[in-house]
């Protein structure tokens, strides 16, 4: 009896089949990556690597697909964003793959990302860097604001307590765009941290205590490592904010020795006045002079000014 292999020979179109089977071969075998990995394991004879060719092929696809590489998102490798590699295993070869460049970054920016939580903060905020702060900050208030966050990132994280920063101005200046900055570097060093638009978030926290979201969202505010409160002195005060929230949050922070950036169109001395407003009229000073020993205690005060409005810049 004929074998299935004699019998595949005599098929119609046999000879235009195997023609292009040899083709393929010498052109996988002549591909620059197969042929240094044969020359570095001369123990491959020409009959067992011509049992690889599936390999070799696969391999040769992949190495042309990354050399005109159209994206992470359009990668055509089997495993989108990694490399494979030709790697002898004992008595055979396998293809291994290693992560390429852009999926080593994508990677790392999915983890930066995760290292930042906001609420209410726009996006571009959430991408600032250090670098174009230097670049669009002529003043020297801003030049001065910037290397004080610089200098935050870079003490945050060492064991050392550090302390907060309570950036201050007027409306435009980058005091926001700022703290993405510092998030931004804080996530590069592994480090948790949180930015909230605060009069969003305590109108936020209103809601939350109907749909049982208060209590895990005030955990979260007492605990990250680092919490920043964006825009703070412009929320409509009243008892239960500065009371059972803000006081509330700033205290486990003091305790804890957790580190508290702010940004405000107040200063100090503004701020208390706000804090200091009571819903049944008249001035609470003494509830409100606690809230600002407390924001003295976790930061120190950085005037940023500037004629020219940081917004139009980005």
């Amino acid at each position: 009896m004929e074998s299935i292999k004699e019998s595949v020979k005599h098929m119609p179109g046999f000879d235009k089949f195997q023609e292009r089977y040899e083709q393929m071969k010498h052109q996988v075998l002549s591909d620059p990556g197969v042929m240094r990995f044969l020359r570095e394991n001369p123990d491959i004879s020409d009959v067992h690597a011509e049992k690889l060719l599936s390999s070799f092929y696969t391999f040769q696809n992949e190495q042309h697909a990354c050399r005109n590489c159209p994206g992470l998102d359009k990668c055509p490798n089997l495993m989108q964003g990694y490399r494979s590699e030709l790697t002898k295993v004992r008595q055979t070869v396998e293809l291994r793959y290693k992560p390429c460049e852009l999926k080593i970054h994508d990677e790392q920016k999915k983890t930066m990302t995760s290292l930042i939580k906001s609420y209410f903060i726009p996006k571009e905020i959430l991408e600032a860097r250090f670098d174009r702060l230097y670049k669009h900050s002529i003043d020297e208030t801003r030049r001065n604001a910037i290397s004080k966050a610089y200098e935050f990132v870079q003490m945050a994280g060492t064991g050392q307590q550090v302390k907060g920063i309570y950036f201050y101005g007027k409306f435009g200046v980058g005091k926001t765009y700022l703290l993405g900055a510092i998030a931004n570097g804080l996530a590069e060093k592994g480090i948790h941290s949180l930015i909230i638009h605060t009069p969003e978030f305590l109108r936020e926290m209103k809601s939350s205590l109907s749909d049982g979201s208060f209590d895990s969202k005030m955990d979260l505010l007492k605990t990250v490592p680092v919490l920043m409160l964006d825009d703070i002195g412009a929320e409509n005060m009243t008892n239960w904010v500065r009371d059972e929230i803000i006081g509330v949050i700033l205290q486990y922070r003091m305790m804890e020795k957790l580190p508290t950036l702010y940004t405000s169109n107040c200063d100090y001395d503004m701020l208390q006045q706000h804090l200091s407003y009571s819903q049944k009229g008249g001035l609470d000073e003494v509830k409100a002079l606690r809230i600002m020993e407390r924001i003295k205690h976790l930061s120190s005060p950085v005037f940023m000014g500037g004629n020219k409005n940081f917004r139009e810049d980005f």
